[in-house]
């Protein structure tokens, strides 16, 4: 190994060490984030920054194509909002933090600062909606939220994230989840199709759904720890937010109705499942879709060479920015080539472009994947089909890659005494039977430390008995130790 690889491998703790750690040192020293003064907040620096930015675009492209419209709703709530749902206060008060002098003086009611928005937003659509032709409304809102968390980690649990809601009112049940399951499907397809990451579509047990919620659907994902994040969640809310802020609607007999209400969200926890999924020793590993740079050019050769190397480079950089691939130049000459592959692979681009006086010659340039290191030489003529054919590639890889991960850590177990043995062993996802009982889902985590994910749609196999009182299962459930 090179003096170089030793020097930046020694500042990233390996993941079989210590994973908090690598993941620490990664999203460091790839420049992503940085720790504020406040307790448990970060600012995103560019580089991470432009990451959530490809994020919320796509999704935001996708989320209008599906009939939904942006507006934004205030970050302070009134107290008194948070009492007409008593479940939704009870769920939020432990993470609320208040507003309660403003201007030097007391304020006559406190504010809250917002958590989530279903109070505020179902207060507007109480004077939105009148009658059924102002249904669906169909909003989405773009936002920082606060909950006051007593153990952090940057990006996947912080006081303050930035994220989206989406809160839409419909005429009916049905309506309503449809639109539930509609949006859990769009998280569900930006996740492997966009940022490469594998997920578990299910329902939540009571315990684990959204407060105020009727059912809470989630989609959940493993990391390179065995833990879960569950990387997105979509609620369907009946008529309990209708009724206690008074969502009223004339139905087509001239009937008072109450609207039936959803709401659904992805935060910038994506970007730490995203980072934990695919990272390595060498550091981040980026989906295509997402990264910052898709391609660096590193120019080289000799110094007498250098002026020409770096002008036919140059005239590559203005092709490929041109055809939208995001691509970046390293001509520094007090840095080795050396020590820009290794740069370069800590901060995950997906390809390495090598261009020298012999490829020059020859009318070629070398592609480096990061995922797989295979190199492959291509004609300059051809490159930006080359490079799409190769960001492609992979993507996909990523996706699998994942995919057999998950296999591979993943266990069906019967007793709990097996589970207890298991999540003292092997680090992944537990598949178990389930009566249903809040006592049984409780003693599970209170003896192993596992959570329930959700109660997917496609159960690998279908459990016959509760893992706990071993009376029949009412749900198969994925069990795991979750961030």
């Amino acid at each position: 190994m090179s003096k170089e690889k030793q020097f930046v491998s020694a500042e990233i703790t390996p993941q079989s060490e210590d994973f908090s750690r690598w993941y620490i040192d990664v999203i460091k020293k790839a420049e992503l984030m940085d720790y504020s003064p406040v307790r448990g907040c970060i600012v995103f620096r560019p580089e991470g920054f432009e990451i959530w930015e490809h994020m919320r675009d796509e999704l935001d492209r996708r989320f209008k194509e599906s009939g939904h419209r942006n507006a934004y709703f205030p970050m302070f709530i009134p107290e008194s909002f948070f009492m007409k749902e008593k479940e939704h206060v009870e769920g939020f008060n432990p993470e609320l933090p208040w507003v309660t002098e403003a201007g030097g003086e007391k304020l006559e009611e406190r504010l809250a600062i917002r958590p989530t928005s279903e109070t505020i937003i179902g207060h507007m659509y109480s004077k939105w909606i009148q009658s059924y032709r102002d249904l669906p409304v169909l909003i989405n809102q773009w936002a920082n939220v606060v909950r006051w968390e007593k153990r952090t980690l940057p990006f996947l649990r912080t006081t303050e994230f930035l994220w989206q809601e989406g809160h839409t009112a419909h005429e009916n049940e049905t309506e309503a989840r449809e639109e539930t399951n509609q949006m859990l499907e769009t998280y569900r397809d930006f996740c492997e199709n966009y940022l490469a990451i594998p997920v578990i579509m299910g329902q939540k047990t009571p315990s684990e759904r959204f407060a105020g919620a009727v059912d809470t659907y989630s989609i959940e994902a493993m990391m390179k720890d065995g833990r879960a994040v569950q990387a997105g969640t979509s609620h369907y809310l009946g008529i309990k937010f209708a009724v206690a802020f008074d969502i009223k609607y004339l139905d087509r007999e001239n009937t008072l109705q109450y609207c039936h209400t959803t709401s659904w969200g992805v935060s910038t926890r994506l970007m730490g499942a995203m980072i934990m999924v695919h990272g390595d020793d060498r550091g981040l590993v980026l989906p295509p879709k997402v990264a910052p740079t898709q391609v660096i050019m590193i120019p080289i050769g000799p110094p007498k060479t250098r002026e020409q190397v770096i002008g036919r480079v140059d005239e590559l950089f203005a092709e490929l920015k041109k055809a939208g691939i995001r691509v970046k130049v390293d001509d520094r000459s007090d840095v080795s080539p050396g020590w820009k592959f290794n740069e370069y692979e800590m901060r995950g681009v997906p390809i390495r472009l090598e261009l020298g006086p012999r490829d020059m010659e020859n009318g070629q340039v070398v592609l480096v994947s990061r995922i797989t290191g295979e190199k492959r030489i291509v004609l300059q003529s051809n490159l930006k089909e080359e490079i799409d054919g190769m960001l492609t590639e992979i993507h996909n890889d990523m996706l699998e890659r994942a995919k057999q991960f998950r296999v591979d850590h993943s266990y069906s177990v019967e007793t709990l005494d097996e589970m207890k043995s298991l999540f003292e062993e092997q680090r992944g996802f537990a598949t178990a039977g389930w009566c249903g009982s809040d006592a049984c889902e409780s003693q599970v985590k209170e003896e192993t430390g596992a959570t329930s994910r959700n109660i997917p749609f496609e159960p690998l196999e279908h459990k016959s008995t509760c893992l706990v009182c071993g009376e029949k299962a009412a749900h198969t459930v994925v069990f795991a130790r979750a961030y």
